[in-house]
């Protein structure tokens, strides 16, 4: 196991360098100058200039990668433009908030689209079935941010039930009912297409473990539906918890509109401020990081996987 952990771990490093040049490139890539956002449409040619040696953005770009990658590799992710203040601190504080929001929507969609999941496969091709593919097919189809919109009007301006953005200061209490209520409509948006791909993943697995011969063999013995059932569940988890890990880390880097529209200070909420911004240290560093635990997800899910499927480590 641990040979294989340290392969696995050697495999990513170089997914990850790949990934740094990527998001350093993307941010020069597009139009504009980002130090034209802190200076007057009149600014002389030599402020202009002044303030790019300041950020070191007049130097060769190979040269300027370099630079950037050895202050990242310290932790030191620079200075904000538009704030003045490290940039590192800034994504820390803002990926705690996305991290909670993240995991909590994966859980809440994983507890009801596995439910789902294994009543479709167990009763493939019935009516059970039917209705929960169309459950699904519309958890896909949505689109998030227009259903956090409808949400809003609904139980924030139509019923004052629930707030319609932000979220309760101070560090996450779950004994809070005011920390819990600001979650309630974030987490229900994010969570609506993962109900939809894990019920789907389910079902095809359970479907297709329950055709397999040894659930024919155990039902000749005797064993009651359930252990049948339970048995059949334990081989169809593996695939189910890799697409579980895949909707967190998709969720980590793709809820930029669900946090917007719910004012969530969150990474995605700091990265559209930083694009509208041109805020590049910023881009750059929030870009970096909600990549890298992307990548990181997927060698977590890889580990859990080998640790309940003992046959990929074989593979």
């Amino acid at each position: 196991m641990l040979r294989y952990i340290l392969g696995r771990l050697l495999a990513a490093l170089p997914i990850a360098l790949g990934v740094s040049v990527v998001c350093f490139a993307l941010i020069y890539l597009a139009p504009g100058d980002p130090v034209q956002t802190l200076l007057p449409p009149d600014a002389d040619a030599e402020t202009v200039a002044r303030l790019k040696r300041m950020y070191g953005l007049d130097q060769p770009l190979p040269l300027q990668y370099l630079t950037w990658l050895g202050r990242v590799l310290t932790g030191d992710f620079g200075q904000s433009i538009a704030t003045g203040r490290p940039v590192a601190e800034e994504i820390w504080r803002s990926l705690g908030n996305t991290v909670l929001l993240a995991a909590l929507s994966v859980l809440f969609a994983f507890s009801i689209a596995f439910v789902l999941g294994t009543i479709a496969g167990r009763h493939a091709g019935g009516w059970l079935d039917r209705v929960v593919t169309g459950i699904a097919v519309i958890g896909v189809s949505v689109p998030n941010y227009w259903l956090g919109i409808v949400l809003v009007i609904v139980f924030a301006v139509e019923l004052m039930a629930l707030p319609a953005s932000g979220m309760a200061t101070g560090s996450f209490d779950p004994t809070s009912w005011d920390h819990v209520r600001h979650l309630i409509l974030p987490v229900i948006t994010l969570s609506m297409i993962p109900v939809g791909i894990i019920a789907r993943t389910t079902r095809s697995a359970v479907s297709e473990v329950m055709n397999q011969e040894f659930v024919t063999t155990l039902r000749a013995n005797g064993l009651p539906e359930r252990r049948v059932l339970k048995h059949a569940l334990k081989n169809a988890l593996p695939p189910v918890l890799a697409v579980m890990g895949l909707q967190f880390g998709t969720l980590m880097g793709g809820s930029i509109l669900v946090e917007t529209v719910f004012s969530w200070p969150g990474s995605g909420f700091l990265l559209s401020k930083a694009i509208l911004a041109r805020d590049v240290p910023v881009l750059q560093g929030t870009i970096l990081v909600l990549a890298l635990v992307f990548v990181f997800t997927n060698l977590a899910v890889d580990l859990v996987q080998s640790s309940v499927d003992p046959r990929i480590r074989r593979a």
